[in-house]
């Protein structure tokens, strides 16, 4: 075999070598540059969610209109009036603080029929039955003022449990089912929910002002990591190629 058959394979590794490395690359740059661009989205929609909770309250109806056209109606504060029918409300298990217990969800009968489910706060585990907060469970004509929260399309994960609706436990806000569950018709009930605000209600319970907004922002962490493998990628590559020179110089 001749000198020239050896040094062609010779010459094809460090080619072959070098395109890999460009693909790995750009494939890191552009993932760090992605996490940038998702930085920068999830910084205003912090801020969006934050200037809707400062807001002024706006009637149910102007929320109810925008959920028709397909609006965000997402942490939208919202004011609404009605009568609490306290022996249907549903329980939504929960921690509040570090304490084990439910959200209360009850329905809100309108002037004009239709149902609204507020969850109106927190109330600890033992004391998940009505009778044991008799206080707090609101009669007459009330105005409650709070967030609008999205009905969701279906189960979040798999691992979180099915509801138990003849226990009144409910592992995920089916606002379907909570309806059904208490004799509602669907087509009657407004399709969103409402956060109640900190208002307090009588005896302390249930406890309003619950919502939590958990968004987590971790895309800088990430793009300084993908930018990072990145640099070390170019110093390591570096380092070989010089080190190959020297050597070749050397001989």
């Amino acid at each position: 075999m001749t000198d020239i058959e050896h040094a062609a394979p010779r010459r094809r590794l460090p080619v072959f070598t070098g395109i890999l490395v460009l693909i790995a690359l750009a494939i890191l740059i552009s993932l760090g540059t992605w996490q940038v661009q998702r930085l920068y989205w999830k910084e205003g929609l912090l801020a969006d969610i934050a200037a809707r909770q400062a807001a002024s309250p706006v009637p149910l109806a102007d929320i109810e209109a925008m959920a028709a056209t397909g609006g965000d109606i997402e942490y939208r504060k919202v004011t609404a009036t009605g009568r609490y029918i306290n022996n249907e409300e549903r329980h939504f298990f929960a921690t509040w603080r570090g304490q084990t217990g439910f959200y209360v969800y009850t329905p809100l009968e309108l002037a004009d029929g239709r149902t609204l489910f507020v969850n109106r706060g927190f109330v600890p585990y033992e004391n998940k039955e009505p009778e044991m907060r008799m206080q707090g469970q609101l009669t007459d004509q009330q105005t409650v003022t709070g967030l609008a929260r999205s009905k969701l399309p279906g189960k979040p994960s798999w691992v979180v449990p099915d509801n138990d609706v003849v226990k009144n436990i409910f592992y995920w806000k089916d606002l379907d089912v909570m309806a059904e569950s208490v004799g509602l018709d669907k087509a009657r009930v407004i399709p969103f929910f409402v956060d109640a605000d900190s208002t307090p209600n009588p005896a302390g319970l249930p406890i309003g002002g619950v919502t939590q907004v958990d968004l987590p922002n971790d895309h800088l962490q990430y793009a300084f990591t993908w930018y990072g493998l990145a640099a070390v990628l170019i110093v390591v590559v570096a380092l070989s190629w010089f080190r190959k020179g020297a050597k070749a110089a050397a001989q």
